[in-house]
C-alpha cells in the first residue's frame, strides 16, 4: 500500500521560515533544558539575560527580540510551538518567505513594546515575559484576517471557524491576564493579537498598503515641485540681478522667450 502523505491528515509540510523558527527554538529549548540539569548557573543566567524584563529600560534591547526563544515549562513550550507550526505555513505561504519573517520579528518586537509600555504604570506588566506565544496569537490573528470564515482543525478533533478560535484563546488569556494580577508574560501573550492586527494593517492588507504608498509618493511629487518652484524664483531674481530675463510658469517650467517660439520652440522648455 503506498504511504499516505501527512497533508491528507492535515499536517502542513515543515519548511521554509517555520522550519528555521521551530529548529531554532527547539535546539535552544534544549540547550536551557541540559544547562538547568547540569549547569543551573549558566541554565538561570540564559533565562534571565534572555526573558524579557523591566531591564530594558536600562539598555538590555535584545530581550525585545530573545524572549520568544527562551522556554522553561514543556507544555508551554509545546503548544505555543504547535501553534507556528500549524499557522505559520499559511501565512507564509500566503505572503513568502521574506515578508513572513519580517512579521515575525516585527510582531514580536511591537508585543514587547507594549507590555513594556503598560510596565510604567507600576500595577501592570510586572515580572518577566518568554516563550513563542506571542507571536503564535499574531499568526493566529492575521490567520483570521486574511480569512475570516475559514475552518481551522482544534485540538485534533473538531474543525471549528477560526473568528471563534480567536476569540476564544483571547478570552482565555485575558482571564489570566486578570488572574495574574496583569503580569507581564500574559500583557505580552495578549499583545500578539494586537500586534498581529497591527502588522496586517500597515503591511499586508492590499488596499492600505496602496494607499499608504499612493499617499508616499504623492507627498514626494509635492516636495519635489515646490523644490522646481522655488529655484525657478531664485534663478529669476538672479537673473534680473545680471539684466537677463527668464519667465516660469506657475509649475516652474522654463517659458522659452517669444522669438524662440516664432521659430518653432516649444511653450515650455520643462515638462512636468
Amino acid at each position: 500500500m503506498a504511504r499516505r502523505s501527512t497533508s491528507e491528515f492535515g499536517f502542513p509540510p515543515f519548511q521554509g521560515a517555520v522550519r528555521q523558527i521551530i529548529i531554532a527554538s527547539t535546539a535552544i529549548y534544549v540547550v536551557i533544558l541540559l544547562l538547568q540539569a547540569f549547569a543551573p548557573r549558566y541554565g538561570d543566567l540564559i533565562v534571565a539575560i534572555g526573558s524579557l524584563t523591566q531591564a530594558v529600560r536600562i539598555g538590555w534591547v535584545w530581550q525585545l527580540v530573545t524572549y520568544p526563544f527562551i522556554s522553561q515549562d514543556p507544555w508551554q513550550f509545546v503548544v505555543s510551538v504547535a501553534g507556528i507550526y500549524f499557522l505559520g505555513p499559511a501565512v507564509e505561504g500566503r505572503i513568502g518567505y521574506n515578508r513572513f519573517l519580517n512579521f515575525f520579528f516585527g510582531t514580536i518586537v511591537i508585543s514587547a513594546l507594549i507590555g513594556i509600555g503598560l510596565s510604567f504604570t507600576g500595577f501592570m506588566g510586572q515580572g518577566s515575559a518568554f516563550s513563542m506565544v506571542a507571536p503564535a496569537n499574531a499568526m493566529l490573528m492575521v490567520f483570521y484576517l486574511f480569512d475570516p470564515d475559514a475552518p481551522i482543525m482544534a485540538f485534533f478533533v473538531m474543525q471549528i471557524p477560526v473568528k471563534w478560535l480567536v476569540l476564544l484563546f483571547i478570552a482565555l488569556e485575558a482571564a489570566y491576564l486578570l488572574l495574574s494580577h496583569f503580569h507581564l508574560f500574559y500583557c505580552v501573550a495578549l499583545a500578539g493579537f494586537g500586534a498581529g492586527y497591527i502588522w496586517y494593517a500597515l503591511f499586508l492588507a492590499r488596499r492600505q498598503t496602496a494607499a499608504v504608498s499612493e499617499k508616499y509618493f504623492g507627498l514626494r511629487n509635492s516636495y519635489y515641485r515646490w523644490k522646481r518652484r522655488r529655484a525657478a524664483r531664485k534663478f529669476e531674481v538672479y537673473m534680473r540681478d545680471h539684466d537677463r530675463t527668464v519667465t516660469f510658469d506657475e509649475h516652474g517650467n522654463y517659458i522659452p522667450p517669444d522669438d524662440d517660439k516664432k521659430n518653432g520652440g516649444s511653450k515650455s522648455g520643462w515638462v512636468n
